[in-house]
Formats: C-alpha cells, structure tokens, sequence
C-alpha cells in the first residue's frame, strides 16, 4: 500500500472529490435531464 507523508502525518486517500458551484450544478444538472427525457421519449 502506498502511502503519502508529510512532517509527522501519513495518508492513504483513495477518494475523488468534486466541488461544483451552486450555478454550475443547475447547469450542468439542466443538460443531463434534457438527456434523459429525450432517451425516454425515444423508448416510448
């Protein structure tokens, strides 16, 4: 296991995290739900 080490602390972080604006998410969230009410009416 590999490890990451500063000063006196050790760390294995096996996380990846996303920060996006409250604006950005709409957008973002906007696009996607305009792809998926067409892939509905699409199977339908």
């Amino acid at each position: 296991m590999d490890k990451n080490s500063l000063a006196h602390t050790k760390w294995n972080c096996k996380y990846h995290i996303v920060f996006t604006p409250k604006y950005r998410r709409q957008a973002i969230y906007g696009k996607i739900k305009k792809r998926y009410r067409s892939n509905i009416k699409k199977t339908l």
